[in-house]
Parts: C-alpha cells; sequence; structure tokens
C-alpha cells in the first residue's frame, strides 16, 4: 500500500474567482478527461482534499505531486487571475506555452519581431499585438514570468525584463543555470518577487506530444524565493499547467548539477561516445554498415530500451538468453569502472562553473553558429548515422 497523507488546505487566487465562461475554456484539456470540478466557496476559498504521495525510491522516502492533486478547477484557483508571459519560443517556450494556453490560461509570448521564433508563434495561433508581443512588453504585461530563452539568451536579455519584474510578480524558469550561476550570468531577481522552476525531464516536443495524448512528462519543481508565501502551490500548479503528470521536489542547484551533467552524459555526450566506438570497433572488424548501426543502436533503441524503460534494468538482465546474460553481467563492471572517472570529472566541471563558462562563451562568439552547423554536420554526415537513416527508413511503419 502506498504511504500518503491527506490534508485539508485552502487556496485562493490573487484577485478573486475566475469566471465559469472562463472555466470551460478548460474543455480543451486533455486533463478534463481525468479530473472532476469542484464548487469554490462564497468566501472564494477553495478548500479540497489532496492526496500527497509519499513514496520510498529506493531507500529513500520522497513526496510526489500528480497531476490529480491539482484539477483544473483548483488550477484556475491558483493561476486563474495570471497574465502568463512566456519569454522565448523555443522547443520549451512553444509546448509551455501551448499546454498552458490549452488548459484555459490567459498566455502571452515575448519574442523579437519578426524572428524566425515570431513567424513560428504566428503559425501556432499566436496574434501580433495581442497575444504576440515584444520581449518588453510581455515582461510588462505579465505577472508570471516564463523565462525560457537560452542559457545565453537569459544573459543577454536580463536588462530588457528586470525593470518590469515589479512587486509580487513570479519569474518562471525551466532550468537554474542563471540564478546558479548569477556570478557569469548576472541574473539577479529582485527580492520582492516569487522565484520558481519547473524543469521538465524531456524535449519540449516531448512535453507537447504526451500532453497532446493525455499523458504528462515527469518534472522537477523547486523554489528559490517565497516572496508570497505561496510560491510551493503555485511552483507545483505551473508544473501542471505546462503538462507535468508528475512532479517531485528539488531545488535551483540541484537542477541544474543534475541537468548539466545528465545531457553531457548518459543522456546525449556518453551514450554517443559508446554508439560511436562500438560501431567502429565491429567497422574495423569486418562487419558491414547496417550489421554494426543495428548491433549498436537500432536494437538498442527499437527493443531493449522500451522493456528497460517499461520494466528496469535488472528485469531485462532476469529476461534475456543465458549469453546475454552472462556476457552482460561480466562487462558491466569494467565499463562501470572505466566510466565513473570521467563523470566524476564532467561533475566536478558542472559545479565549479567551467561548463557555464564554456556555453556562455561559445555562444557570445559571433560566428557560433556557422561553427556549430559545421560540428552537427560533421556527426549527421559521420557513416554511422548515415546508416541509420538508411536503417530506419526500412521499418514496416516508414514504408
Amino acid at each position: 500500500m502506498r504511504a500518503a497523507t491527506i490534508r485539508v488546505l485552502s487556496y485562493a487566487s490573487r484577485n478573486g474567482t475566475k469566471t465559469m465562461a472562463g472555466m470551460m475554456m478548460m474543455n480543451r484539456s486533455p486533463m478534463l478527461a481525468h479530473q472532476t470540478f469542484v464548487c469554490s466557496s462564497p468566501s472564494y476559498l477553495f478548500q479540497a482534499k489532496r492526496t500527497l504521495k509519499t513514496l520510498t525510491f529506493g531507500t529513500t522516502k520522497e513526496n510526489v505531486v500528480e497531476r490529480s492533486d491539482f484539477p483544473p478547477s483548483l488550477l484556475h484557483k491558483i493561476l486563474g487571475q495570471d497574465t502568463m508571459a512566456v519569454i522565448g519560443y523555443g522547443v520549451q517556450g512553444r509546448a509551455q506555452s501551448l499546454n498552458m494556453r490549452d488548459n484555459g490560461l490567459k498566455v502571452i509570448v515575448g519574442l523579437r519581431k519578426d524572428g524566425e521564433s515570431w513567424n513560428k508563434a504566428v503559425e501556432d495561433g499566436w496574434v501580433p499585438g495581442k497575444t504576440l508581443v515584444t520581449i518588453e512588453e510581455a515582461a510588462k504585461q505579465g505577472t508570471t514570468i516564463l523565462y525560457l530563452l537560452s542559457d545565453a539568451g537569459q544573459k543577454s536579455s536580463w536588462s530588457t525584463v528586470l525593470p518590469h519584474l515589479t512587486q509580487g510578480k513570479t519569474l518562471y524558469f525551466s532550468h537554474g543555470f542563471s540564478v546558479v550561476f548569477k556570478d557569469q550570468t548576472t541574473v539577479i531577481p529582485p527580492k520582492d518577487i516569487d522565484v520558481i522552476l519547473v524543469a521538465p525531464k524531456g524535449s519540449g516536443t516531448t512535453v507537447r506530444s504526451l500532453f497532446q495524448e493525455g499523458k504528462g512528462i515527469n518534472s522537477s519543481y523547486a523554489v528559490f524565493q517565497d516572496y508570497s508565501k505561496n510560491a510551493v502551490q503555485r511552483a507545483q500548479a505551473m508544473g501542471v499547467a505546462i503538462g507535468s503528470g508528475y512532479l517531485y521536489e528539488t531545488t535551483f542547484e540541484k537542477e541544474v548539477m543534475s541537468d548539466l551533467t545528465g545531457e553531457r552524459g548518459i543522456l546525449m555526450g556518453a551514450i554517443q561516445g559508446l554508439f560511436q566506438a562500438q560501431y567502429e570497433v565491429l567497422r574495423a572488424n569486418g562487419h558491414s554498415p547496417s550489421e554494426a548501426f543495428n548491433e549498436t543502436v537500432e536494437e538498442a533503441t527499437q527493443s531493449l530500451y522500451p522493456l528497460i524503460g517499461a520494466k528496469g534494468m535488472d528485469w531485462m538482465y532476469a529476461n534475456c538468453s543465458a549469453t546475454a546474460q552472462r556476457g552482460a553481467l561480466d562487462w558491466w563492471k569494467k565499463f562501470y569502472e572505466a566510466s565513473k572517472p570521467v563523470f566524476e570529472e564532467l561533475y566536478t566541471s558542472v559545479k565549479t562553473g567551467q561548463e557555464t563558462k564554456r556555453v556562455l562563451d561559445a555562444n557570445s562568439k559571433k560566428d557560433y553558429r556557422r561553427g556549430l552547423e559545421a560540428e552537427l554536420q560533421e556527426m549527421a554526415k559521420s557513416e554511422m548515422w548515415a546508416a541509420g537513416r538508411t536503417v530506419r527508413s526500412l521499418r514496416p511503419e516508414n514504408q
């Protein structure tokens, strides 16, 4: 049986209640199929029983917030009077703004006028002069500012946004980078606002697609500054509003340390290094490109990883052939011993701010985009990923 703590909490929006007409906009949200409206009391205080779960992860107990803790009616009680100003329209800005709009919240998007992102936002239905405005105007109009520019972009645009972060507003991040490494970014929020974070554990593309399927991404949330004394609830509610299925608590510092380590490590950097190393060894020993790619990438991503995601690596080890099982048990510790020092070096580089400096320095170069494109093309044109394009084209669903 799952351990649970049942509490009765009261919430009040900043400026009273949301109209029923506004609440009916929620019908566009896939959340509605799973939730039930609860009427507010005459005093405009919302009271609801919320089951806050405490679950055991390994040997550690942690609190978990689920989407069911914040049904649409409660989201509107907490956030319904806000103007959500999304600054930036990259993969996270686009996904989070569209999900909040579909959840019936008032959303505007702030961008550089007539840029590539501006045109993309117009295609998505944002209206210039109304729901699509300049960065400065969005920061001025918004009561909750979702600062979702790139890390380098947050540094360069901070002087534009800062004057409009007036008393009582909320500043929202999806990455702790700018705040934690303030000595390099100069992003120092005013003391009289809430500063919160919701960090989806996946690409913005996945944040949007899971939401549209009626599912939800897992996310972390954190509070850096609680001026209103309601920042925790607002962070949790924002997490559900942008499409999270469940959330776990962290801090700004822990989020940025784990995130930078993960993307440089096992999520992207390390996995590409391991793929490339095995592929090259197979090719050097006479295996064809198709065989080398299938044994390195295709079998992993199409067969094993989905099973590991669904059932765990322990299940995979217990449910494979005896030959595969013996080999994996014999070799995994060698890979562990070889890679752990690299991960330790990586974490130190993150913690000391060296990775932050590297990112900011690289993005500040005038020819960075040209150099980046060359690096990406080098990978795209490599034999391994060229072979991968052919292999993927042969999947039955791509015929």
